[in-house]
């Protein structure tokens, strides 16, 4: 079959331009970010309008090229302004008629240039199939339609036309041809396939109403030397040719519908009209200009279209008339009064948005290419988005949790599902051993017995009331022996008095003393505890060493009264509910739990189904970006709750799901309820919960009773290492405070030796010389009154003390490691619960004695000599009699507990009437000061053994009493 020939709009040409810089300097200065990281993006849309310039004209492929850049613009419009106030580029394109260039700054330009020369390429890509093939004529038919569609975007959209290839009249005319076109395509395609001559003649009607309509168009264009002439003749052909076609079919429809004479008269309007079309084929020119996209062979075919046409309807005619004369002997009516053939549209324009549909534009525009810059207005839009959606997602937690709550509330109210083991024979499993009773038989395995812990505490308080009672005994033996000499000698013997010397001693001691007292309190009350718990702590130890815990367990259970039947039987014996019943009851019983047991299934379901839906609509929502949609949508954003409402919707169907859910949840705990209601009516239910609800009761009893057990031996191992902690350090203490004892005891004999000797010195030589004598007496006085007893010159001559005995060099008149002004350790009774262990304030010793919280009192270094009123005194000479303490707390103590005065202090507020201070003695050098260091008591614990601290006070470094011999 011979094609008609068909008219293609030819496409518009562009100069090449440069987005590269201009779009650089745009991201720079407004979204303020370095344009280099677009530099791919930019390079990408500068390289798809070069590709888009040489786009084929005839090709699907060409024809996405240019929609994938004209894609890209929309895409970028959202981002950029192009104008000229903006981002200023100048798009150059040539008038696709009168090749007359157009430039503009607008993006709006170059879009409309892009969207026609879709239409062109859409144009010739039709019109050069090869129609006689079903598919290719599809084609033709569907790129006609899509080309008009184009051309009509452009009239709808783009109003100013800086060209008159885009002007709205010959925009009009385009759509007309191309519509025309695609009837002409779908009527072809009715004649080949042989339809009804009525069809055809309504389609080649309104193929000739669609040329009559565009032939004034191309009139006009061809006037004003826009169109190529041979358009015109080839429309002027075409409007000819189609209503010759019409009348043709609609005069074979006619004789159909026996009317014969109204068939010949448009028989001859037929043949009138393709003479018409003859004579313009004929005029046709031989050489057709190329830019008019006709081939060269137009003339000839529409010549030999006509000619074909014209022998068909003559044809007819002849046979029309022949029939009329002999049979019908119908009159033909004239031309006006015959009725105008109907009109069948078969082609219109197709929409942009329906020419590429679902992923054919991701797939041919591609991603967006600047989707990494999302305008700020966008950003925001975005954000509100997200807070409708954390909303929805906030609704439906709340709906789940509360529905969860409420399923959690109603069977704990109905004390399901544990409470159908009871029917069930349940409470069999109840009576094995519970795994917290077995873990606290685990904890006595191994466990020495108490009763060693305890000798040792009584050993070890006994040693301590020994070394206290030597201590009382030897300072009370001292002070007896220095008032027995007081009362011999009289005024003559000057040692200060021990009770003045020894009271801090004694302090200690007794303190000491009250302190293990209060202690040994502690030790009665841990002593009970072990007692009152001893035969079940073996018990429970035996248990647990011979894997024995759920015998101790059972018998403990049954002496409770737990079990249901006295003696060895195992409460399985006694069978459950369902094997007590009656044989016709039995299956109305165990349905009634089958049907409780179903329910509960099924609510189970109902709970996993809704938290999988939950967690599909987060994750969902979590993963919805709509940013794309926002951006294309920009220019609407007035309509922005509405375009959220939309958004949302694709979140209802879970939504739905959750309140089905829901639904379906109630109606299952209302028949739930009613039939657990239904079993527990039941008499025998009732007297089985009676006795699961005792047997609970004397379980918890058992558990009690032993747990108490359990508490205990933690608090008795706790509170002995508490007191073995105790001991010892009360030990070590007692020890320090014995040293200094005797160290106090040595030196007190040491100096009243040495006292002794001058008295009997004195009496004999007092007989001699007694002037001489007190003339030396008074020397030796004056001597010491001086400041510097070092000038003296009769100081190298004194008399150089006695060496000390070999056993007093060797002892240290006071053990650096007590401290006799500190306090004893108080300890209160035992608690059941844990203190704080005791070397936490060990570790912290050695920081708390290099930044020491105590006061320090100097004393002024004493000179050797001192002055006093020898009118005081009745005997000549004054032996040292006193010195300064210093004491040192024991290796273990911490920190001191109580303040008290310096021992020099006191000695100076007690001194009696006449007594003359000794000179100090050998020991550092004078311009290093002695020191008395006094500390406070810390705070006593609150109960069981706490760690004890003593204060500290500074030995001197020299032995005061080194000089002193041995009691005589």
């Amino acid at each position: 079959m011979m094609q008609t020939p068909m008219l293609s709009c030819p496409l518009k040409a562009t100069n090449e331009i440069d987005w590269i810089a201009p779009l650089k300097q745009y991201i720079r200065t407004t979204y303020g970010d370095d344009p280099e990281r677009y530099a791919d993006e930019c390079a990408a849309l500068n390289r798809l309008r070069q590709d888009m310039r040489g786009a084929g004209k005839d090709s699907a492929a060409g024809r996405d090229l240019l929609y994938r850049y004209y894609g890209q613009l929309e895409l970028l419009d959202l981002r950029f302004p192009v104008d000229e106030n903006h981002i200023k580029i100048s798009f150059t394109w040539f008038d696709a008629f009168t090749h007359k260039p157009t430039s503009q700054y607008s993006l709006a330009y170059e879009k409309a240039s892009i969207i026609f020369n879709i239409s062109a390429v859409l144009s010739c890509h039709a019109a050069h199939q090869d129609r006689n093939q079903e598919t290719m004529l599809k084609v033709a038919y569907h790129s006609f339609q899509a080309s008009a569609g184009m051309f009509t975007y452009i009239n709808e959209n783009f109003l100013h036309a800086p060209s008159t290839d885009l002007s709205r009249d010959t925009v009009k005319t385009l759509i007309a041809i191309m519509l025309a076109q695609g009837q002409e395509v779908f009527l072809e395609k009715q004649i080949a396939d042989g339809k009804k001559v009525g069809l055809m003649a309504k389609l080649a009607s309104q193929a000739a109403y669609l040329y009559t309509q565009a032939l004034e168009g191309v009139q006009d264009n061809v006037a004003k030397a826009i169109f190529e002439r041979v358009w015109l003749l080839l429309v002027q052909f075409k409007t000819h040719y189609m209503t010759s076609l019409a009348h043709y079919y609609q005069a074979l429809a006619d004789d159909d519908a026996n009317s014969h004479g109204v068939a010949i008269s448009r028989l001859e309007i037929a043949m009138t009209l393709a003479r018409e079309a003859a004579k313009v084929a004929n005029s046709f020119p031989s050489s057709i200009p190329v830019t008019s996209n006709l081939a060269g062979d137009t003339a000839s075919i529409l010549a030999n279209m006509a000619k074909t046409h014209l022998t068909a309807c003559d044809e007819k005619l002849q046979q029309f008339n022949k029939d009329n004369d002999f049979i019908y002997h119908q009159s033909t009516p004239p031309e006006a009064a015959l009725p105008a053939i109907p009109k069948l549209p078969a082609a219109k324009p197709i929409p942009v948005s329906e020419l590429y549909q679902g992923q054919d534009i991701h797939r041919i525009v591609g991603p967006d290419i600047f989707q990494k810059i999302v305008p700020m207005a966008v950003t925001e839009s975005a954000s509100m988005y997200d807070e409708e959606k954390a909303k929805l997602v906030r609704a439906e937690s709340e709906r789940v949790e509360i529905a969860n709550d409420e399923m959690a509330a109603s069977l704990d109210y109905l004390k399901l599902p544990n409470s159908l083991n009871i029917l069930k024979g349940g409470l069999d499993q109840d009576m094995t051993v519970d795994s917290d009773f077995r873990k606290w038989c685990e904890d006595f395995v191994g466990h020495a017995p108490f009763a060693q812990d305890f000798e040792q505490l009584n050993s070890s308080k006994s040693s301590i009331h020994g070394i206290l009672d030597q201590c009382q005994k030897s300072l009370d033996m001292e002070e007896s022996v220095c008032e027995k000499m007081r009362n011999k000698y009289g005024g003559e013997w000057t040692q200060q008095p021990s009770s003045r010397l020894t009271s801090t001693l004694r302090s200690d001691i007794r303190n000491y003393r009250g302190a293990v007292e209060e202690a040994s309190m502690s030790d009665v009350q841990l002593y009970s505890t072990f007692r009152q718990h001893e035969s079940d702590m073996e018990e429970m130890r035996s248990a647990g060493e011979t894997d024995e815990a759920d015998v101790l367990y059972q018998r403990a259970m049954i002496k409770v009264g737990a079990a249901r039947k006295t003696g060895a039987k195992s409460p399985s014996a006694e069978g459950s509910l369902i094997d007590d019943i009656d044989d016709e009851d039995k299956a109305s019983v165990s349905e009634q739990i089958a049907a409780v047991e179903d329910l509960l299934k099924k609510l189970t379901l109902i709970k996993r189904e809704r938290e999988k839906v939950l967690k599909d609509l987060k994750e969902k929502v979590h993963n919805d970006d709509i940013s794309s949609v926002l951006i294309l949508n920009k220019k609407a954003m007035s309509q922005e709750n509405q375009l959220f409402k939309t958004e949302l919707e694709k979140f209802r169907p879970h939504q739905q799901r959750l309140l089905q859910a829901q639904h379906k949840q109630h109606s299952l705990m209302k028949e739930l309820t009613r039939t657990y209601s239904d079993l527990l009516s039941d008499k025998r239910v009732r007297q089985e919960q009676n006795k699961y609800e005792a047997f609970s009761r004397q379980r918890s009893t058992v558990m009690s009773k032993y747990k108490k057990v359990h508490q205990a031996l933690l608090d008795l191992q706790a509170g002995l290492e508490r007191a073995k902690n105790f001991y010892s350090e009360m030990k070590d203490t007692v020890d320090s405070l014995y040293k200094n004892v005797e160290g106090f005891v040595g030196n007190r004999k040491a100096e009243g030796s040495q006292l002794l000797n001058q008295i009997e010195s004195g009496k004999a030589s007092s007989g001699a010389n007694g002037a001489d004598r007190e003339q030396q007496r008074l020397k030796e006085m004056m001597d010491r009154m001086s400041m510097n007893p070092t000038s003296s010159p009769n100081q190298q001559q004194q008399p150089q003390p006695p060496p000390r005995p070999m056993q007093l060099q060797q002892q240290h008149s006071y053990n650096n490691n007590y401290n006799p002004a500190s306090s004893p350790p108080v300890t209160p009774g035992y608690g059941m619960q844990p203190t704080p262990s005791p070397y936490t304030q060990q570790q912290n010793y050695a920081q708390q004695s290099q930044q020491p919280n105590y006061q320090q009192h100097q004393q002024p270094q004493q000179p050797q000599g001192y002055s006093y009123n020898p009118n005081s005194y009745g005997m000549p000479t004054s032996p040292p009699a006193v010195q300064s303490q210093y004491f040192s707390p024991p290796p273990n103590q911490n920190q001191g507990q109580s303040l008290y005065g310096q021992i020099g202090q006191q000695q100076q507020n007690m001194l009696p009437h006449g007594y003359v201070p000794p000179p100090p003695p050998p020991g550092p050098p004078p311009q290093q000061q002695q020191q008395h260091q006094q500390q406070g008591y810390g705070q006593q614990p609150q109960q069981g053994y706490s760690q004890q601290q003593y204060g500290q006070q500074q030995q001197g470094q020299a032995d005061p009493w080194a000089g002193l011999g041995a009691w005589k």
